[in-house]
């Protein structure tokens, strides 16, 4: 057999088909070599070739909408020599060997997110809480036009509507500027009482002065919470009595009838808790007066105040309308007294 024959095994020497003077060599035109090279059978040791006509099939195969198997099939393009297909078959969402899904690639639509709020709730409750929420907003804005009116200065509108500002803003949400005046309260005011008394004899008796505001001074020191009555509710009751009466202790409008009345019902609660009538007495009239003493200045200030207090006496107050429900009640316990004996 020759040595240069195409179908031998022998090695080709120089001047065969890959040396210098065989077909494809220095000596033969590019398109001669090329064709005998592309002609070579895979028995002639062309692995080369082999694997990228592998390689040119498998993409048809890793692109396989289904999830299932393209595992397999990226491992098989792989031991076939195509790592370019086995990684389009990885970005199309194969599982990996672990079993767990890649995520989806950026652009992917997302499931949107929950809704959360007022917007979590049904067309009618998002109607009910809009109404609420307008309602509690006009009533705020009323109450601080309410408030701005009360602690303006006289203006048309409190002129027109004074008495609409008044009734919405006395007695829970008054207010004033003492506390930030020029010059704030420089006094000590102390409210006293005294009553006259129908004993169970039939005598009449004067009771001697209580000084209420000392009683509400002692409930109050050292007692960390004291109540809004200690504090506040006999002080608040003498400046209406006294912004609404005028220098002769004579009534203004129903605003001053409405403060006496509130101060008799005072007089008779603490009376009563102090046992001025006695046993089976009954409080017929009383009487109030006040005490108004100077507070003395610091040293520094250099102002002179008198320290003479000033008293002022209010007239008899008769408060049969309110113990006629007592009288009844004793009377009627008398009486069944009698009829007992």
């Amino acid at each position: 057999m020759d040595a240069y024959d195409k179908g031998s095994d022998a090695r080709r020497g120089q001047d065969g088909p890959g040396g210098p003077g065989g077909p494809g060599g220095p000596d033969r035109p590019d398109g001669e070599a090329d064709a005998v090279e592309t002609t070579a059978p895979e028995a002639d040791g062309a692995p080369e070739a082999a694997g990228a006509r592998e390689a040119a099939e498998v993409p048809e195969v890793a692109v396989v909408p289904e999830a299932a198997g393209t595992a397999e099939v990226a491992g098989a393009a792989e031991a076939a020599g195509a790592p370019e297909a086995a990684g389009a078959a990885e970005a199309a969402g194969a599982p990996d060997a672990a079993g767990a899904v890649r995520p989806a690639p950026l652009g992917t639509a997302q499931p949107p997110a929950p809704r959360t709020g007022v917007a979590a709730l049904s067309p009618r409750y998002q109607v009910g809480a809009v109404v609420a929420l307008a309602v509690v907003a006009v009533a705020v804005c009323a109450h601080i036009g309410m408030v701005f009116l009360h602690l303006a200065p006289s203006n048309t509108l409190t002129k027109q509507h004074g008495d609409v500002v008044d009734e919405w803003v006395f007695p829970e949400f008054e207010q004033n500027w003492k506390l930030f005046a020029p010059n704030p309260l420089q006094q000590n005011v102390s409210v006293q009482v005294r009553a006259e008394v129908s004993t169970a004899d039939g005598e009449i008796r004067t009771t001697g002065w209580y000084d209420l505001s000392a009683e509400d001074g002692r409930a109050i020191d050292g007692n960390p919470l004291p109540s809004h009555t200690q504090q506040n509710e006999l002080r608040r009751a003498w400046d209406f009595f006294v912004a609404s009466h005028d220098s002769d202790d004579r009534p203004v409008g129903l605003r001053g009838t409405l403060s006496e009345t509130y101060l008799r019902r005072i007089a008779l609660l603490r009376l009563d808790r102090d046992g001025a009538a006695g046993p089976g007495g009954v409080v017929e009239r009383v009487q109030y007066r006040s005490r108004t003493t100077n507070v003395e200045p610091p040293p520094w200030s250099g102002e002179k105040v008198s320290d003479r207090p000033t008293v002022r006496e209010l007239p008899w107050w008769s408060v049969s309308a309110e113990t006629r429900g007592a009288k009844s009640g004793q009377a009627g316990q008398a009486a069944r007294e009698g009829g007992a004996a």
